[in-house]
């Protein structure tokens, strides 16, 4: 758990101490249908010093309100939930607030729900059975902008992507044969897994966001991804995202 050091005497410094430690706060709000769950989950999280749980909801309707209202950095939500379900107010929240981050925690192994999810734009996915370590990591990787999948579910997902990984591995696609990522590619692959934009991009490799355009391109066609989702589906399931820092050029 995070602990902070806090003055036990006024002045400069205690001040400083609490920006840092309201900086430092993910502020959570939990969707799900059946209080017992939100209340376990309250007491979990409200055990990390640097989480704080701003608001519930107990249908798909009231999570597009709390999230309207409370504007929360993370969003654990629930795919079956009544009035709306998860699905739809994922589509909802795509549209109108695309600030939140959402980890979809479910009891469901629907592959094709998970696929949907992920294109309605959810940052993760945890199973309900999961150990309580790993969701309060998952909130972590989340917040942070990166995109969190479990062994499971990154089967699960990449299935539906089997395409893209039979072009890498050398078959052919498009009429002709993939040619393997160079490492500056491969060091792209791994930051769009992590979450970067292009820009972001950019200048931590000290490039234009151009050049990082056209990597993109060349990377899309030799993987035989169409879009970033699937680039970074691929990167978890091939362990790029684990790469090492960029190299400066």
């Amino acid at each position: 758990m995070t602990t902070m050091t806090v003055p036990t005497h006024g002045g400069p410094g205690a001040a400083g101490d609490k920006a840092d430690k309201k900086k430092a706060t993910v502020r959570i709000v939990i969707a799900d249908d059946h209080p017992i769950v939100r209340d376990g989950l309250k007491k979990l999280l409200l055990l990390e010093d640097d989480f704080e749980v701003v608001g519930e909801a107990g249908d798909g309707r009231e999570v597009l309100d709390k999230v309207q209202e409370l504007d929360p950095d993370v969003l654990l939500l629930d795919l079956r939930m009544p009035n709306l379900d998860g699905l739809s107010a994922l589509q909802a929240l795509q549209q109108n607030n695309k600030r939140t981050r959402v980890i979809v925690l479910t009891a469901s192994e629907d592959k094709n729900e998970f696929v949907q999810a992920m294109k309605l734009g959810c940052s993760g996915i945890v199973l309900k059975q999961t150990a309580p370590d790993l969701i309060v990591k998952s909130i972590r990787k989340v917040h942070a902008g990166e995109i969190w999948l479990d062994s499971h579910t990154t089967a699960a997902v990449m299935r539906q992507f089997q395409s893209g990984a039979d072009a890498v591995a050398g078959g052919p696609s498009k009429g002709r044969e993939r040619s393997p990522l160079s490492a500056r590619e491969r060091e792209i692959v791994a930051l769009v897994a992590q979450g970067y934009k292009n820009k972001e991009m950019a200048e931590k490799m000290f490039i234009s966001e151009q050049t990082v355009k056209n990597h993109l391109h060349n990377i899309f066609d030799k993987l035989g991804v169409s879009d970033r989702l699937e680039l970074a589906l691929y990167a978890i399931h091939k362990g790029l995202h684990l790469a090492g820092e960029p190299t400066v050029r």
